[in-house]
């Protein structure tokens, strides 16, 4: 089992980017530019390493390899976005791996590159990238090629005993296990109630979260969930609330998202997640999204779209907010979401473009503008936008 807290350590000790691993401050999948780039990285590294695994490191300073961190990143669909450009795509995995000197909310993210037989192109075009388009890795530089029988030439088995010993360097250990668990319950999580529970003698998983008690259910906020062996936070939000369950061979969590117009807020199941482990010493993680939005009256809520443009259009203009208008900005993320998901189809872009501004303008606002992002990724992966 790899300690994927290692194995990323030990990708920044090897030397600087190579052809079977690349390192990036943060992803933007939010613009056709940064979908772009990111599909170009699989395709190359891809294609540069058909017999072993290949890895993109998200969070990590290019220059010096500090590691900064970037935001938690939960979309399993980014694979559907692989899909949807590229011929003979490989299989991907993206995973967020916590470092002890980061925030409770950065970590690094870690992309996991499948080994793939099939040459991979792209077939349709996204943003400067033309359909047919060839990657391929050429030490740390990704370029485009012309002739498929250049990239055969390149496609060589060079990459497969350093990968192997760069991933066998980083498996778990006891020591690694029960390090990781001493400090999510004695350090990191302390107040916030952590509990821990094996599986199958082999595997650990940790939680905490702040137990909120909602009419008939209790809901736990503020939830960091980790799989302590391969040092995988497999949950976290600042916002949203979950309930968890679990048994002898699975452990399940519901997450709930809290919505509403004009202070009414009720519960809406969003997804169910269960990682179901083997005797072997494998799992498998299972994803069902249970949300079905809220409908409200679209005169309504035309209004208030319009209201929530006009304050998005004084930040631009650096025009001084009224106290109604700043007290409603707490809720315009959540309410963009709500309109999109009612019909008005250009409210997530404008959501997604108003980042700088909600940033500037107030922290909390801002997380709130991160949070409504991850659900909108998680509910459907845009990959025309």
């Amino acid at each position: 089992m790899i300690n994927k807290r290692l194995l990323v350590k030990n990708l920044l000790a090897h030397n600087d980017e190579s052809s079977f691993y690349d390192k990036k401050r943060q992803l933007n999948l939010h613009s056709r530019e940064g979908k772009a780039k990111f599909l170009k990285h699989i395709c190359a590294l891809s294609n540069s390493n058909p017999g072993n695994n290949s890895y993109i490191v998200v969070g990590v300073e290019d220059q010096d390899n500090e590691i900064l961190g970037d935001d938690f990143f939960d979309d399993s669909r980014i694979q559907n976005l692989v899909n949807a450009y590229l011929e003979n795509p490989p299989k991907i995995q993206y995973e967020n791996v916590p470092f002890p000197h980061l925030p409770k909310d950065k970590v690094v993210g870690l992309v996991t590159i499948n080994p793939s037989s099939g040459l991979s192109y792209f077939k349709k075009g996204i943003h400067v990238i033309s359909a047919n388009t060839i990657f391929v890795r050429r030490g740390s530089n990704t370029i485009p090629v012309d002739d498929v029988s250049e990239v055969t030439r390149l496609l060589t088995t060079q990459n497969m005993e350093t990968v192997l010993s760069i991933e066998n360097s980083s498996r778990n250990s006891i020591a690694d296990t029960l390090d990781g668990v001493v400090d999510f319950l004695n350090n990191r999580h302390k107040d916030m109630n952590p509990k821990y529970k094996v599986f199958k003698e082999l595997f650990v998983i940790c939680w905490a979260g702040v137990p909120k008690r909602v009419r008939d259910h209790v809901y736990l906020s503020r939830v960091d969930i980790e799989l302590i062996n391969e040092q995988v936070k497999l949950f976290y939000s600042a916002l949203d609330e979950v309930i968890i369950t679990f048994d002898d061979d699975s452990f399940t969590i519901i997450e709930y998202l809290p919505l509403g117009l004009n202070d009414k807020t009720s519960y809406y199941p969003l997804e169910k997640l269960t990682i179901s482990f083997r005797e072997n010493g494998y799992y498998k993680i299972y994803r069902e999204m249970l949300f079905q939005p809220p409908m409200y009256n679209r005169k309504m809520l035309f209004h208030i779209y319009n209201h929530m443009l006009s304050m998005l259009d004084k930040l631009a203009k650096e025009i001084q907010l009224t106290e109604r208008e700043s007290r409603d900005m707490a809720n315009l993320p959540s309410t963009m979401m709500i309109c999109y998901l009612n019909g008005f189809e250009d409210a997530k872009q404008k959501l997604a473009d108003a980042k700088p501004l909600l940033k500037n303008f107030d922290r909390q606002v801002y997380v709130s503008f991160k949070e409504a992002m991850r659900i909108l990724r998680k509910m459907k992966y845009d990959v025309s936008a």
